[in-house]
């Protein structure tokens, strides 16, 4: 069986799906291996490191050709989506629920497309291919690096003989992987830290990392499936905000992370909130993508400026600006599906297996992932998913 890695085409994005270390394990488990040519170059992987390591390395024509399984990153560009055959297979955090439409077509063009988004994370065994997890905490980390570069001041005390500076006070909005380990972060740095989240259960993490939990009273537990939060109702949604932004005042910056699988994410921050926050705080939004954000006014892959002086970053692609180190963490949890996947040396496809039921998205023609089916029914029929 032949596995290609293609180089990704998304605007600022410099993972890339396998690296040498874990070509020769595929390489070693009796699989060939093909990479685009310069597909690691933006993780500073060499084409000569992955031929050293047991891959060929081809043009995207002659990998298209060749390639029983192709990885990616996240979901390819058209040219490649639309060269891809009958009986070959994508695999990539493809975000489906997102984009169903996505899986339609690859149905449609007999593709098996398997999504590493919809890992079931509570699963013991499916903790070495979670590439959520290991991306949200490249993202947590970089969160913090990011705000403390375009804060005006330090993170930490510091006593000088020109005078004291207090720390920083930072606020994390969701203590997912990203906000644990934005907390840790912002700890290490020097920061004082509080947080908040809509599960409860997570006061201990936070504590157990130095922060301080924040709890309202406005909205009750609301923890949901898979290790995430739950949708909020409008009723609730208005309440957090309302609560939150007391809190949001008091602090220097704020670092949202919450997110909700194939919908928008919700509103932590308002324009009131941000009216409310001092000139010189930063907004860091992990949640900026397609579909919205946490922050008002926040927009993916730029900075801006309101008009009362805070920076409002849209940072929702975090982990490509740590490509060596999010590539590396990657190509670990795609490889170890991949191979938990595979059979005598070929794809086995088993929806009945525990994982599969999850990241299988289409086979045999089909959209068989039961959550973007009835998406795609929704659609059909003229409703919404978002």
């Amino acid at each position: 069986m032949k596995v290609a890695v293609v180089k990704e085409t998304a605007p600022g994005e410099r993972r890339v799906a396998l690296v040498p270390e874990t070509v020769a394990r595929l390489h070693g488990a009796g699989l060939d291996v093909l990479i685009e040519s310069g597909a690691g170059a933006g993780a500073w992987f060499t084409d000569a490191s992955y031929a050293e390591s047991g891959a060929t390395i081809v043009s995207r024509d002659d990998l298209v050709s060749q390639a029983d399984v192709i990885l990616t990153v996240t979901k390819p560009d058209d040219a490649l989506l639309a060269a891809l055959r009958s009986g070959q297979a994508l695999i990539g955090m493809l975000n489906p629920l997102a984009d169903p439409t996505l899986a339609a077509g690859l149905a449609a063009r007999g593709v098996t497309a398997i999504s590493l988004d919809g890992l079931p994370r509570t699963l013991p065994k499916a903790q070495s291919m979670d590439a959520l997890t290991s991306q949200a905490n490249v993202a947590g980390y970089k969160a913090v690096l990011v705000a403390a570069s375009a804060f005006g001041r330090f993170f930490p005390l510091l006593i000088t003989a020109a005078g004291t500076a207090r720390p920083a006070k930072v606020l994390v909005l969701g203590t997912g992987v990203a906000g644990l380990q934005a907390i840790g972060t912002a700890r290490r740095l020097g920061a004082v830290v509080s947080a908040y989240d809509v599960r409860p259960q997570t006061k201990a993490e936070v504590e157990s990392l130095g922060g301080t939990f924040i709890e309202l009273t406005s909205v009750g537990p609301a923890a949901g499936e898979g290790g995430y939060a739950r949708a909020l109702t409008e009723e609730e949604r208005q309440a957090q905000q309302a609560e939150l932004t007391g809190h949001i005042a008091r602090h220097d910056v704020v670092i949202t992370t919450a997110q909700v699988p194939g919908r928008r994410p919700p509103l932590l921050l308002t324009d009131d909130a941000l009216k409310e926050m001092a000139a010189g705080s930063v907004v860091v939004d992990m949640g900026s993508g397609p579909l919205g954000g946490n922050v008002a006014g926040s927009v993916p892959g730029e900075t801006i400026v309101t008009e009362n002086g805070v920076t409002v970053i849209g940072a929702g692609n975090l982990p490509a600006t740590v490509p060596a180190a999010a590539s590396a963490a990657y190509a670990r949890n795609i490889s170890t599906l991949l191979l938990h996947m595979v059979a005598d040396g070929a794809l086995a496809i088993d929806p009945a297996d525990d994982i599969q039921a999850g990241v299988v998205i289409t086979h045999d023609g089909t959209v068989i992932h039961p959550a973007t089916a009835a998406l795609l029914a929704d659609h059909s029929a003229g409703g919404t998913s978002q």
